[in-house]
């Protein structure tokens, strides 16, 4: 399925349900089930969605919808992809940080 949606920096409840194909409600359950999704809230409970809860709504949506997945069965796979991006994040942290020492040991020959 594709999800166009314009580049903003926030989409409303509503855009993101047109753009989904699911009702509101669905997005508020996903919310509270999904502790990956969370939406700015206004003052007022109108809820604002990132370009990053996007990615996730995608996901959820994803797995829910075309891979058919349990509630339980999503939780885990965004938990294990979770998991893998944070490894991933760690290990470029750790060759920046190689990098800057072989860098200065360059500079000092």
């Amino acid at each position: 399925m594709e999800i166009k949606l314009k580049d903003k920096l926030y989409y409303s409840i509503g855009e993101v349900s047109k753009a989904f194909g699911v009702n509101t409600s669905l997005l508020r359950f996903w919310e509270k089930e999904f502790k990956e999704l969370n939406p700015k809230k206004k003052s007022n409970g109108i809820r604002k969605y990132s370009p990053n809860d996007i990615k996730t709504l995608k996901t959820i949506h994803y797995l829910l919808k075309d891979k058919k997945m349990t509630i339980e069965g999503a939780k885990n796979n965004l938990k294990i992809e979770k998991d893998k991006i944070n490894n991933h994040l760690k290990i470029l942290d750790k060759l920046n940080s190689i990098k800057n020492q072989l860098e200065k040991i360059k500079s000092n020959l």
